[in-house]
């Protein structure tokens, strides 16, 4: 299988996987911010967070979004040194974040051992206006590597910006989720054949991203609920992988 899903504490899982196993480590992890004080981020539950009163999804609430900024950067250079290890030298790491958190975000990769290279934005053509002030229509992703970049290894040319709406209605399935589009592009960080790892793999899109590019998957998720909803996205997609090559070979 091109994938494999553990659910489970992503610390523990990814302490027993073996040096160097990936190319590229892609992952949104629960960035403990939302709100303007230190008690609206850490009170309130993802849940509450980020979607409206009036959301018309019952999206199931996820663990892990209660830590103060102290808290979130020693977990976040915990799991970011662990995930240097199973890191190929010149393998990369990209990491979302929004701008609370951008500095812990990047003092801890840093701290990690990893070489910071630059800060990504994705940008959201439906956030919402807010009158006297800027709109908040943009997450960051801050990238790193581990060690010099080879550019011949994997030639691509990819940009620092991307621009996509959030999955709404029954494409949504995770309060936070990602546009697979933007994923797709994302994954292209590994070169062909490579293998990305996703240790806070909520729905599964970096995995539905990195096996449409035709990179292997590894993805952890500590949520019970969306890793079986992960593991049928993943599953969903090999198999209409495989009935597209059928298609191809036949014709």
């Amino acid at each position: 299988m091109p994938f494999s899903l553990h659910q489970g504490d992503a610390l523990a899982v990814l302490s027993g996987l073996p040096d160097g196993c990936v190319d590229s480590v892609i992952t949104d992890p629960p960035y403990n911010s939302g709100g303007r004080t230190a008690k609206e981020r850490t009170t309130r539950s993802a849940k509450q967070k980020y979607t409206s009163a009036d959301a018309k999804n019952d999206l199931a609430d996820f663990t892990g979004e209660n830590m103060d900024q102290r808290s979130y950067a020693f977990w976040l250079t915990q799991i970011m040194t662990e995930a240097h290890r199973l890191t190929k030298t010149g393998g990369t790491a990209l990491l979302f974040t929004d701008w609370r958190q951008l500095p812990t975000t990047t003092d801890a990769i840093q701290a990690a051992g990893w070489l910071w290279r630059g800060v990504l934005a994705w940008h959201k053509p439906q956030a919402r206006p807010q009158k006297g002030r800027f709109t908040q229509n943009c997450e960051f992703i801050v990238w790193a590597s581990k060690g010099p970049i080879d550019g011949s290894r994997n030639p691509v040319y990819l940009p620092g910006m991307y621009s996509a709406s959030q999955p709404s209605g029954a494409q949504r399935r995770h309060i936070t989720q990602k546009p697979v589009e933007v994923m797709r592009e994302l994954v292209k960080i590994s070169p062909e054949g490579g293998t990305v790892l996703d240790f806070c793999a909520g729905s599964g899109s970096t995995g539905v991203a990195a096996l449409l590019e035709g990179r292997d998957f590894i993805g952890v998720e500590k949520t019970e609920h969306y890793a079986s909803i992960a593991a049928d996205r993943l599953t969903e997609t090999i198999r209409r992988t495989l009935a597209q090559d059928d298609v191809d070979l036949t014709g």
